[in-house]
C-alpha cells in the first residue's frame, strides 16, 4: 500500500479545504470500499481526509416535508430509522439487502453512493481497464461478463454500479447535496451518475473536491407503498445480479403513478422512465406490468454471458408490481 497522509476534519469547510482539488486525495468515511481498493492498489491516494467526525450523521425532517439524511449516517442507522421504514420502505429494504450487519455498521450513505464497481477486471491491476486506466481497453466486452451491463453501456466499459441503496434512492427521486470550495450545490440522483460513454473513469457529476453533505428524499405519498427486490447468486450477502426498486399508486385497479429503477444492469442505477410512462393510466395487471418492463428493456444490449438479465429484470418487475398492486387493493 502506498504511504499516505491522514487528516481528520473538524468541520465541512475544513474538510473541503484539506482535500482541495487534489486528484490524489480522498475523503474517508466508513472505508468499506476505499480501504479494500487501497489494499489491491486500485486506489493509491496521497492523502485521506477523515470525515466521520463531521456533524453529518443525523436524519431529520426536510423543510418541504421530506427527509434529510446526513452523508455520514451509517447504513444500519438509515435502515432502522422509523421514518425511513414507514415512509420509504424500499430504501430500508435496499440497505438491509446490501451487506452484512458488520458492514452496515461502518458504511456511510455518502460512501455508498460513491462506491466503485466490483468488475473483476477493474479490481485486478494486472489487467487493462478503461475505468481504472483510461485508454487501456475493456476486456469484459469479450471476456467474463455474466454480471455486467445490458443497458447504457458502451464499447469502452460494461461494468455495473454495485449500490443497492442508490437504486432505491433513484426510484424515490432523491437528490444529493454537496459542498465545494466555491460553495454548495445539489444534484438529482438521476443526474448524479454520468453516462459511461467514452469516459468511464468519470463516474459522477460532482465537481472536483466536492464533499457530499446529505441526501434529501422528497415528500411523496407514493413512496410509502414501495419495495426493493434483489436477486443474488448465493443466499448470503452478495452483490446483485439484478434488482428492482418500485413504488406504485393504484386506484380502482388502474395505475395512477409509478416509480421504477433497476440495479446491476448499467453503470448507474437505471431509472426506468419509459416503463413508468407505460404504466401510468394502465390497468394494474401482470400483462401491463410485463409490457412496461418490455418497453424499457427493448434497449438492452446483452453481452455473450449476461442475456439472462433481461428475463430476470422482466420477471422481477412483474412480481414486485403485482405484490404492490395486491396490497393496494386490500
Amino acid at each position: 500500500m502506498r504511504e499516505f497522509d491522514y487528516r481528520r476534519a473538524d468541520d465541512v469547510t475544513g474538510a473541503v479545504a484539506l482535500l482541495g482539488a487534489d486528484p490524489d486525495a480522498r475523503y474517508l468515511g466508513g472505508g468499506t470500499n476505499l480501504v479494500d481498493l487501497m489494499k489491491t492498489g486500485v486506489e493509491r491516494p496521497a492523502r485521506l481526509v477523515d470525515v466521520r467526525s463531521l456533524p453529518l450523521d443525523r436524519i431529520e425532517p426536510a423543510d418541504d416535508g421530506g427527509l434529510r439524511v446526513g452523508a455520514t449516517v451509517t447504513n444500519s442507522d438509515l435502515a432502522a430509522h422509523p421514518a425511513v421504514r414507514e415512509r420509504y420502505p424500499a430504501l430500508a429494504q435496499a440497505v438491509l439487502a446490501g451487506a452484512s450487519g458488520q458492514l452496515r455498521n461502518m458504511a456511510t450513505v455518502g460512501g455508498n453512493l460513491l462506491q466503485r464497481t466490483r468488475c473483476g477486471y477493474f479490481a485486478d491491476v494486472t489487467r487493462p481497464c478503461n475505468k481504472r486506466e483510461p485508454g487501456s481497453g475493456c476486456p469484459a466486452v469479450g471476456g467474463e461478463n455474466h454480471n455486467h451491463a445490458v443497458l447504457g453501456a458502451s464499447e469502452h466499459c460494461v461494468a455495473v454500479h454495485p449500490s443497492d441503496m442508490g437504486v432505491a434512492l433513484t426510484a424515490l427521486d432523491a437528490s444529493v447535496a454537496y459542498e465545494t470550495v466555491d460553495g454548495p450545490g445539489e444534484l438529482p440522483l438521476a443526474d448524479f451518475y454520468l453516462p459511461v460513454g467514452d469516459t468511464p473513469h468519470r463516474e459522477t457529476a460532482l465537481p472536483p473536491g466536492a464533499l457530499i453533505t446529505h441526501v434529501t428524499l422528497p415528500p411523496a405519498r407514493i413512496a410509502a407503498r414501495s419495495r426493493y427486490r434483489k436477486v443474488r447468486e448465493r443466499a448470503s450477502y452478495a452483490f446483485a445480479i439484478g434488482s428492482v426498486a418500485a413504488a406504485v399508486d393504484v386506484s380502482d385497479g388502474v395505475v395512477c403513478d409509478a416509480r421504477l429503477a433497476f440495479g446491476a444492469v448499467a453503470s448507474r442505477p437505471w431509472r426506468a422512465r419509459l416503463a413508468e410512462r407505460v404504466l401510468t393510466g394502465a390497468p394494474a395487471t401482470e400483462e401491463f406490468f410485463a409490457a412496461a418492463a418490455d418497453a424499457e428493456l427493448a434497449a438492452a444490449r446483452p453481452l455473450s454471458g449476461n442475456g439472462y438479465k433481461v428475463t430476470l429484470i422482466r420477471n422481477l418487475v412483474v412480481t414486485v408490481l403485482s405484490e404492490l398492486a395486491e396490497e393496494a387493493s386490500r
